[in-house]
C-alpha cells in the first residue's frame, strides 16, 4: 500500500487525476482508437461481441460473433475478428468452473478467445488437482500458466501515505460538487479510518469516507486539511477522463514504492483468489510491475484513467504480472468525477 505522487509531497502536486467518464460509440468511421472500440463493443452487448485487443501489428482488433456485428465494427472504423466464443460465454464459463482455490486468477483472453488460468508457484497437491480439474473440463477454452510468485495485495509499511502501520498509494483526486477526496485501494481503506502524508502522522490529509474489499478493491478518502493544494496530475501528465481498459492497451502505473513503470493490458474481468484470503473480480490484468506499498496507485492511459492497483505476482526486478480495479466502477459507486 502506498501513495501515487512523487513520494507524495505535503502538497500532493503530483497525486491524482482528472475528467469525468464520457466515452461514447463512434457513429461513424473515423480513426478508431481504443476507447471507442470499447464502448461500440459494449454497447452491441456481451453476446455479440468478445473484447477488443491490439495484436502485434499494432492494429486493433474487436472481436465478434457474427457478420452484423462485423459491419458494425467497421463502419466505426474498427477491424472485425469473427470467433466462436462471446465475452457471455467466458465469463460463464469462468463462473461455472472457478473452484475458488486461494492462489489462481481467472480471466479472459482476448486475443486467444479463451480463459486464462494462473497458478501461485506453491500450489500444488488438492488445491492444484481442483484447479486442473476445472480447466480440464472447459473442452479446451481454458488454458493454465504459472506465476512468478504468490498472488498477494501490494501493502508494506514504509513512507507516503500512511494509514495506521501501513503506507499505500494514493489514486485518483476527486470530487463531488466542492467536496474533495481521492480513491485508493479498498484493501487500504479496510486498515485505517485516518490518512496522513507522513510516517509520523504529524500532517493528517483525510478521513476514509467508504471502502469495498473483497469483491471489490476500492475506498475513498475524504480530504479534511484544507490548508495544502490538490493537483489533477500524475507524474506531470494531466488527467481529462475515466476509461475503460482493452488489450494491447500501453499503460503507465505509479506507486509510492517503485515509482511510474510501464507495460500493456493482458486481460480483463480477471478473478483474483489472493494467496493471503480474498477474492476479486473484474480486474485488469497487465505486465506492468509493482510491489509492496503501490497499492492504490493509479492505472492510467496518457489522458485517461483506467484502474487503481490491487495486487499481483512478482516485483520490478524480475517482472511479474498485477491487477487493477477498473476506476469507473468506483466513480459510480461514489457519485465522484475525476478533476
Amino acid at each position: 500500500m502506498e501513495s501515487t505522487k512523487s513520494r507524495l509531497s505535503v502538497t500532493l502536486a503530483a497525486t491524482l487525476l482528472a475528467g469525468t467518464f464520457a466515452v461514447q460509440a463512434p457513429v461513424q468511421a473515423a480513426p478508431a482508437d481504443g476507447s471507442r472500440l470499447a464502448a461500440l463493443a459494449s454497447g452491441l452487448g456481451e453476446h455479440r461481441t468478445a473484447g477488443v485487443y491490439r495484436d502485434a501489428s499494432g492494429q486493433l482488433i474487436v472481436n465478434v460473433t457474427d457478420a452484423a456485428a462485423a459491419s458494425a465494427v467497421r463502419a466505426a472504423g474498427g477491424q472485425a475478428r469473427i470467433v466462436g466464443r462471446s465475452t457471455h460465454t467466458l465469463n460463464s464459463l469462468a463462473a461455472t468452473l472457478d473452484p475458488g482455490v486461494a492462489g489462481t486468477a481467472w480471466s479472459v483472453d482476448v486475443a486467444g478467445s479463451r480463459l486464462l488460468v494462473e497458478l501461485d508457484p506453491a500450489l500444488s497437491g488438492q488445491r492444484l488437482a481442483k484447479v486442473l480439474d476445472a480447466v480440464a473440463r472447459s473442452g479446451g477454452a481454458a488454458t493454465t500458466a504459472w506465476l512468478p510468485g504468490p498472488i498477494t495485495t501490494l501493502t508494506s509499511g514504509g513512507d507516503a501515505i500512511y494509514g495506521g502501520q501501513y503506507r499505500c498509494s494514493l489514486g485518483f483526486n476527486v470530487r463531488s460538487g466542492t467536496t474533495y477526496s481521492f480513491l485508493t485501494a479498498g484493501h487500504c481503506t479496510d486498515i485505517a479510518g485516518e490518512w496522513f502524508s507522513d510516517g509520523q502522522h504529524r500532517t493528517k490529509l483525510g478521513d476514509t469516507a467508504g471502502g469495498s474489499f473483497p469483491g471489490n478493491d476500492y475506498g475513498i478518502v475524504r480530504y479534511t486539511n484544507t490548508s495544502i493544494t490538490i493537483s489533477g496530475t500524475v507524474g506531470g501528465q494531466d488527467i481529462a477522463s475515466a476509461a475503460e481498459a482493452f488489450v494491447g492497451e500501453s499503460v503507465k502505473r505509479t506507486g509510492s514504492t517503485t515509482g511510474t513503470k510501464s507495460g500493456t493490458v493482458t486481460g480483463l474481468n480477471a478473478t483474483v483468489h489472493y494467496s493471503g484470503g480474498g477474492t476479486v473480480k473484474g480486474m485488469i490484468r497487465t505486465n506492468v510491475c509493482a510491489e509492496g506499498g503501490d497499492s492504490g496507485g493509479p492505472l492510467y492511459d496518457g489522458s485517461k484513467a483506467l484502474g487503481l492497483t490491487s495486487g499481483g505476482s512478482g516485483n520490478c526486478q524480475s517482472g511479474g504480472t498485477t491487477f487493477y480495479q477498473p476506476v469507473t466502477e468506483a466513480l459510480g459507486r461514489y457519485n465522484v468525477s475525476i478533476f
